[in-house]
């Protein structure tokens, strides 16, 4: 063959394999439906849609529908309604026929959820047009395996964890906190917990932070084992013990109060936040590891958890930059959103949900953008949307399903559009204030609702 043609031939020949290769890597495509550019996607103007009415998102085509309005909260007329807003827990059910809502004074108000009319129902025990109101604190979890229950703490004793089933209306203790063997101890009505309880995906381990008040100034780490019993690490001494693992002092030096802490999905790892950094203490050991602010290690920004990896946006490049590594080596950073190529943009930070995560931590992670400044304008790629990532490292693909519209108004949390994924990554529940249109509610404060987009 002459030597002028088999260049060509073999360029050609290796064009056709790559492309085979890169189809081949992605696998099945989870969203065959999405939008996948990464170009300006301008947001035409809507009106707020009608409560329980599925419609088309007017820029991305995807099915959505609103679930809640002014009428929602029964025991608050005319006030907001929202996720619970970490992202870390599970406000669906294992079997996604189930979601939750918070209403302005902390209720939960538990749905059905028909997937193939996407339209909320009431479940039973509840009056028509209304949800289920569950007698736990805000911040609940759904269990991993069974859709009739769900895990949180009460008002009355925020130091027992507590597990509702949902058929029966019945209430019981899982275990009570104050019986984990801290040091000091933990003492029933003086020292509160926060509404952050966490589940590993078989329900075996359950997380929580509690001691001193809310908001910042906890110091314990409290992780219930359902086979093996209490463990726990006191951040202001160090000192780490319990009834099973190894106990003594943290490997690390650093010494601080906490308000949150979320247990990675095969539970064995626990990460915590503290200001810009944040901390993993792998429970079976007493190693503590820092990723700090300035270290390199990219550490910025919201984050997630996997089985045993963590996604977060650091924004050391771009908005748009993912990165996940491993919560075994904090070092080992892979970009999963690339090329991120001049102009970069700003402004548009991404708040994650995991929940439909796999063991290989390969399924995609899901996200809300939105303007931290509360500028409505849609001028950069991604801005304003619900969004999903690839994770599996084969390639770098990002679905996009529709505009979020939600402009915050600071300093209300509620009106940012913080989301949660359902078990089975087809349904993502989220907040907004659709554009500001929904006004101020009866205690003052700007209106939000809570939306849901179907994923496909």
């Amino acid at each position: 063959m002459n030597n002028r043609l088999l260049h060509p031939v073999l360029r050609a020949w290796m064009m056709v394999l790559a492309f085979a290769v890169l189809v081949s890597a992605q696998g099945v495509q989870p969203y065959p439906k999405a939008v996948t550019d990464r170009s300006i996607h301008d947001k035409r103007p809507m009106r707020p849609p009608f409560v329980n009415r599925p419609f088309s998102d007017r820029d991305f085509g995807s099915q959505m529908v609103r679930v809640t309005d002014a009428t929602t909260n029964y025991k608050i007329p005319g006030s907001f309604l929202r996720t619970e807003a970490s992202g870390k827990a599970n406000e669906w059910s294992a079997d996604g026929r189930k979601f939750y809502v918070l209403g302005s004074g902390g209720q939960i108000f538990v749905f059905g959820f028909d997937r193939s009319t996407m339209t909320a129902t009431n479940l039973s025990g509840a009056k028509p047009g209304q949800g289920l109101l569950v007698p736990l604190r805000s911040g609940p979890t759904f269990s991993f395996v069974d859709p009739d229950l769900i895990y949180g703490t009460t008002n009355s004793t925020p130091l027992v964890i507590s597990r509702y089933r949902l058929s029966t209306g019945v209430r019981s203790a899982v275990f009570d906190t104050t019986n984990c063997g801290t040091q000091p101890a933990l003492q029933s009505g003086a020292d509160a917990s926060d509404e952050d309880i966490n589940l590993s995906a078989n329900d075996r381990r359950i997380s929580l932070s509690a001691g001193g008040p809310p908001g910042g100034k906890h110091m314990f780490v409290v992780v219930y084992d359902q086979q093996l019993g209490c463990r726990w690490y006191n951040t202001e001494t160090g000192e780490v013990g319990g009834q099973w693992g190894p106990s003594g002092t943290a490997t690390i030096a650093d010494r601080f109060f906490i308000s949150v802490v979320w247990l990675s999905k095969d539970g064995r790892y626990v990460q915590i936040p503290e200001g810009r950094n944040f901390y993993v203490w792998d429970l079976a050991t007493l190693k503590v590891t820092a990723c700090k602010h300035g270290l390199g290690l990219q550490c910025e920004g919201y984050g997630t958890l996997g089985y045993s990896n963590f996604v977060n946006g650091p924004a050391v490049i771009d908005d748009m930059q993912v990165v996940k590594r491993p919560l075994s080596n904090l070092a080992k950073i892979t970009q999963l959103v690339y090329p991120l190529s001049p102009p970069y943009y700003w402004g548009q930070p991404q708040h994650f949900t995991w929940s439909n995560v796999d063991a290989k931590d390969s399924t995609p992670v899901c996200a809300s953008t939105y303007s931290y400044d509360g500028d409505p304008a849609i001028d950069q790629p991604l801005a304003g949307e619900i969004l999903c990532v690839e994770t599996d490292g084969l390639a770098s693909t990002v679905w996009r399903f529709a505009h979020n519209r939600a402009t915050y108004i600071p300093p209300y949390f509620h009106t940012q559009p913080l989301g949660s994924v359902s078990r089975d990554g087809r349904f993502f529940l989220f907040t907004s204030d659709w554009d500001a249109q929904l006004g101020l509610g009866s205690d003052g404060k700007p209106r939000s609702d809570v939306f849901i987009v179907k994923l496909e």
